[in-house]
C-alpha cells in the first residue's frame, strides 16, 4: 500500500468453538439478530483483554450456551481473513469435548436455539466465520495450521 492511501482499518480477535460430542456431532446455535438474515453459528465471540484463545472459547462457549463442563481445549487452527474492505479478522478454532452439559439458549435476542449436527450433514446457511473455521485445514495433534483468506477485492477509483 502506497503511504499516500492510509486504511483506517478495524481489527477483531475472536474464537470458535468447535464442541464435539461422544457421537462426533457439532455443536450449532440458530443465530438471530435484526437486521442480519438467520443462520447456524459455532459458540464463539471476540476476545477480551487479558484473554488467550482457549480461555475465550471457555468463556464465550459458557455465555452462549450454559455449558461449562466441557474439556480437553485446544487450540487447533487460526484463520486470518478480512470480511470487509476495512476490517482484518483473526479467529481461532478452540475444539473441546463436551461433557453432560447440555446446551440451553442463554441469550434469546441472539439465539433460537442449540442443536447437534453430523459434520456431513450441517445445516444452512452457516454464518460465514463458522464456515471458514469448520472448512480449515484443522491440526489433529500436531501444530496449529494458520489459513489465510485473500482480502476482499476493492474497486478502483
Amino acid at each position: 500500500m502506497s503511504s499516500t492511501h492510509a486504511v483506517s482499518a478495524a481489527y477483531l480477535v475472536g474464537v470458535g468453538v468447535i464442541l464435539t460430542n461422544p457421537d462426533g456431532q457439532l455443536l450449532l446455535g440458530h443465530r438471530i439478530e435484526p437486521g442480519v438474515p438467520a443462520c447456524w453459528c459455532l459458540p464463539g465471540g471476540a476476545l477480551e483483554p487479558g484473554e488467550d484463545f482457549v480461555a475465550a472459547a471457555v468463556r464465550e462457549l459458557a455465555e452462549e450456551t450454559g455449558i461449562t463442563d466441557a474439556h480437553s481445549p485446544h487450540v487447533r487452527a487460526v484463520l486470518l481473513d478480512h470480511p470487509t474492505d476495512t476490517m482484518i479478522r483473526v479467529t481461532a478454532a478452540v475444539t473441546m469435548q463436551a461433557g453432560q452439559g447440555v446446551p440451553t439458549v442463554t441469550e434469546p435476542h441472539r439465539f433460537t436455539g442449540w442443536r447437534w449436527f453430523h459434520p456431513d450433514r450441517l445445516p444452512a446457511p452457516l454464518f460465514p466465520a463458522s464456515a471458514h473455521l469448520l472448512a480449515a485445514p484443522v491440526a489433529s495433534d500436531g501444530p496449529v495450521r494458520l489459513t489465510s483468506r485473500p482480502r476482499r477485492e476493492t474497486r478502483s477509483s
